[in-house]
């Protein structure tokens, strides 16, 4: 089923026998999110109006993924030595789905500052040594959407007939500071059109290399960040996005 989701664009990484582990004992909890996430649609409207944050499009998915019972919960663990409580601690995950089987933990990383993959996966490692999950899910920005941000939202500019900040008003496309403004008023003073001058800023401040998406991922997996606990990790395609 992960081949499904490859052969649409994803980017697919599974660590730590994650593979095995999800066909033979969740092929069905699999099955379900490989739906979910191949059906799932992001509009650029939803992008550029929602100012490149979390309302709206990953909520959606969230509700998706709650319909199906995978729901937000939190871990408490307490420690007692000789009848006596040690200070407990709880972790919270996003989306977990409890199955015969055991547990899948899954978090959605739309465009979080980059540090929140150290926390998802430090998060999973501890919950796995305590055998409160079985796997670590991550979904993310993949490779292909993250490099075509910028031609995306240029030609959705285009489409739209965009060509000054009155534009963006008429729209209601979120509030933009003086210092964004002026950044893109000095392109276009050098010759830049104003689709390109705006797409280049928004996808700079928005999306930039210190968020979270595919490379930055990968990165700390590969460095071993979060073993041993098994690890599916999603990167979300370009061609999800939509006009």
């Amino acid at each position: 089923m992960l081949d499904t989701l490859k052969e649409a664009g994803f980017d697919i990484l599974t660590r730590n026998h994650a593979s095995a582990i999800l066909a033979y004992d969740f092929p069905r909890e699999l099955e379900l999110l490989t739906r979910v996430l191949s059906e799932f649609r992001i509009p650029l409207t939803e992008v550029v109006m929602g100012g490149g944050g979390e309302a709206g499009l990953t909520q959606r998915l969230r509700h998706e993924l709650s319909d199906l019972n995978w729901r937000k919960h939190k871990f408490s663990v307490q420690t007692i030595v000789d009848g006596r409580e040690r200070a407990g601690v709880s972790h919270e995950v996003d989306h977990v789905k409890f199955a015969e089987k055991g547990a899948l933990a899954l978090e959605i990383e739309w465009n979080n500052k980059d540090p929140f993959f150290d926390r998802d996966l430090e998060n999973f490692q501890r919950l796995h040594a305590l055998s409160a999950i079985s796997l670590g899910i991550i979904v993310t920005r993949g490779a292909s959407m993250q490099d075509s941000f910028l031609t995306h939202i240029t030609n959705w500019m285009k489409s739209n007939g965009l060509t000054s900040e009155d534009d963006l008003d008429r729209l209601g496309i979120g509030a933009r500071t003086h210092a964004q403004q002026k950044a893109v008023a000095d392109q276009v003073a050098r010759g830049t059109p104003f689709d390109e001058a705006f797409a280049r800023k928004f996808v700079a401040d928005k999306f930039g290399q210190a968020t979270t998406h595919w490379a930055k991922l990968e990165d700390r997996v590969l460095r071993g960040v979060g073993n041993p606990c098994p690890l599916l990790l999603i990167g979300l395609p370009a061609s999800i996005l939509t006009d």
